[in-house]
């Protein structure tokens, strides 16, 4: 909104002719859900506490978790409540808010927030509730993501190619699959970070990493003259996104003061599946699906750690894991919960930087 009306007045004012600068308001974005989120955390924080909205830590037939975990009981949940207002509030504010990619991304966050929220609130308000049921929960994603299809797949200025990294040209056509697999990236990305959201600050702490990186994504992907350099699918109007993605950064590096261990709030459902869908949404816009598998690596191998577990179990009655997501295979094991958290953080780290460096790679 500030960015539609401000720029609007940069003939009578040269100066306001910086906001047509994507960096810019991208910079501006990632400081003000920053500074949303730190200036409000605590007083968040106190408001759960009134509404005595806390974490059950306990969890059936898992007592040796649940020993390793008991300081963390009657810690504040659902704390996601302020990544998603803020990064609404910075997204309205500093994005072209008449942008079709912001507003579909948009969408997307929001819609899989209302699932998270009410999974949460489900689980808070009934005793011995496990949230929404399995295939509730998952019927709001799939909705969420068949949507995300259906509209990108109706758009005829947008593409239905898979590009593969590392190769020049190599693109396989998905056609009408596109929406089937549309749904698989957004309900994908969405758990994928909801599972991983189990140690204190280790999914806002990776995903700051993977925001960071598919902000500058989105930034080269939409501007005509990087991505022809770079030899990558240029996307027109797809560099806003990259604002989208900054403020999920600084939401993000905001609420790590509060959720870094020992943390004083969890951010729930509400917001890990807001910010793990939407990234799975801004990773189709720009034609960078594999490579979320590549930044978001810490959060495929935790999905993955839960599929192998499953179906480990059903087929031969045995564990991979003693626990899974794997952190928690770690924490059991007896490593500490701040070097699990860090290790993970430098992996991810490390994934961003790999991820950057393969734009070269074609």
């Amino acid at each position: 909104m500030l960015y539609n009306l401000l720029y609007q007045l940069r003939d009578s004012f040269v100066a306001f002719n910086i906001f047509r600068y994507i960096t810019f308001r991208a910079a501006i974005a990632a400081l003000t859900t920053f500074f949303i989120s730190l200036l409000l955390g605590k007083f968040l924080i106190q408001f759960l506490k009134t509404l005595n909205i806390q974490a059950g830590m306990k969890q059936e037939g898992c007592e040796q978790l649940n020993k390793v975990q008991l300081y963390k009981k009657g810690t504040p949940t659902m704390g996601g409540v302020l990544i998603v207002s803020s990064v609404l509030l910075a997204t309205l504010l500093w994005a072209n808010i008449f942008n079709k990619y912001v507003v579909l991304t948009l969408f997307a966050f929001l819609g899989l927030a209302v699932v998270g929220f009410i999974d949460d609130y489900i689980k808070l308000t009934r005793k011995n509730s496990d949230g929404l049921s399995k295939a509730a929960k998952f019927s709001g994603q799939l909705a969420v993501g068949l949507a995300v299809g259906l509209i990108l797949y109706c758009d005829p200025q947008f593409s239905t190619l898979l590009h593969v990294p590392f190769f020049k040209n190599a693109t396989v056509d998905l056609g009408i699959f596109y929406i089937l697999f549309s749904v698989l990236v957004v309900c994908g990305s969405s758990n994928a970070v909801n599972f991983t959201d189990g140690l204190d600050g280790l999914a806002v702490g990776c995903m700051v990493m993977t925001a960071l990186t598919f902000s500058i994504l989105s930034y080269i992907t939409g501007h005509a003259k990087f991505s022809t350099y770079l030899l990558i699918p240029f996307v027109p109007h797809a560099g806003e996104l990259a604002i989208f993605c900054a403020a999920i950064m600084g939401a993000c590096m905001g609420f790590l003061w509060f959720n870094c261990f020992p943390a004083a709030v969890f951010m729930g459902d509400v917001g890990s599946l807001a910010i793990g869908g939407a990234i799975g949404v801004v990773a189709l816009i720009i034609k960078k699906e594999i490579l979320l598998m590549v930044v978001g690596g810490i959060f495929v191998v935790e999905a993955l750690s839960v599929i192998l577990q499953i179906v480990s179990f059903k087929t031969r009655k045995k564990r991979v894991f003693k626990m899974a997501p794997l952190h928690h295979h770690f924490q059991i094991s007896g490593m500490p919960e701040s070097k699990i958290i860090i290790r993970f953080w430098i992996i991810s780290a490390i994934l961003a930087l790999l991820t950057l460096l393969t734009l070269k790679i074609q």
